[in-house]
């Protein structure tokens, strides 16, 4: 077990009957830049079953927080759904991902586009002052089938917004909400590719469509997700960073599409 280090449950919310959230505690020689991954699982059988989770909470933090859905026959999640505080949980060592602020080019709006649990990572780094420094806006889209798997819109709206420490950065002016919906209505619905392509999605926040010299984006989410919106981004001129550690004018997550 030398590549991880063995944690306790410290917090479990289960939002709705597919999404949860838990809390760890955190090894003091654990270090991440905030939208990175870690491998994380339990021992089975005596082997640890691994799988790679976005660290949602921000890197100064002294517990690490993730965000999961709960797949009924899923090797992993049949059995982490089931954790409770004081149970013991693996995490590797060795942080790593595409998702980090380093890899993107100087812009004015930061677009934070994901789907479902996509929206993990994000929630680091909408909790990095340093996102505030560099961006004029940065704006948090989150697709879900169902309104209750808009999870965490209280971090968003309310905790954040009225956070001492970040209204002083300005966070108020700058933190932009957008959920939409796809099976239920709301208040905004329809998938994000054809808010993007109807132009939606701008003339709701009322921003100008996307373009190379103001826009910089992160995406997380589906395979679908991902290829359809980095299409899109593409059209509108948005060029992707090559590799980690070169910077693009988005970045995508694509560790969970692999394995």
């Amino acid at each position: 077990m030398a590549a991880f280090n063995v944690e306790k449950i410290t917090h479990v919310h289960h939002w709705n009957d597919t999404l949860f959230s838990f809390k760890t505690t955190r090894d003091p020689s654990l270090r991440f830049k905030n939208g990175q991954f870690v491998m994380i699982g339990l021992e089975v059988n005596g082997k640890p079953l691994m799988r790679a989770y976005s660290i949602a909470s921000a890197n100064y933090e002294e517990e690490l927080e993730f965000f999961s859905i709960k797949v009924q026959d899923g090797p992993l999640t049949s059995i982490l759904q089931k954790v409770q505080v004081g149970d013991e949980i693996l995490v590797s060592r060795k942080p790593t991902g595409t998702l980090v602020l380093d890899d993107l080019l100087p812009g004015k709006n930061l677009w934070l586009l994901s789907s479902g649990t996509g929206l993990a990572p994000f929630l680091s780094v909408i909790r990095d002052p340093e996102t505030y420094e560099r961006f004029e806006k940065v704006i948090v889209v989150h697709g879900t089938r169902y309104i209750s798997e808009l999870a965490y819109q209280d971090l968003i709206l309310d905790e954040l917004p009225n956070n001492e420490f970040f209204q002083d950065l300005g966070i108020q002016d700058k933190l932009v909400y957008y959920p939409t919906v796809t099976r239920e209505e709301f208040k905004t619905q329809g998938r994000l590719t054809a808010l993007i392509e109807s132009g939606k999605i701008f003339e709701d926040l009322n921003l100008p469509a996307f373009n190379r010299e103001d826009d910089r984006a992160m995406l997380c989410g589906s395979p679908h997700f991902l290829r359809d919106v980095a299409g899109l981004l593409d059209q509108h001129g948005l060029k992707e960073s090559p590799r980690m550690g070169e910077m693009g004018d988005y970045v995508i997550e694509r560790a969970f599409v692999e394995k």
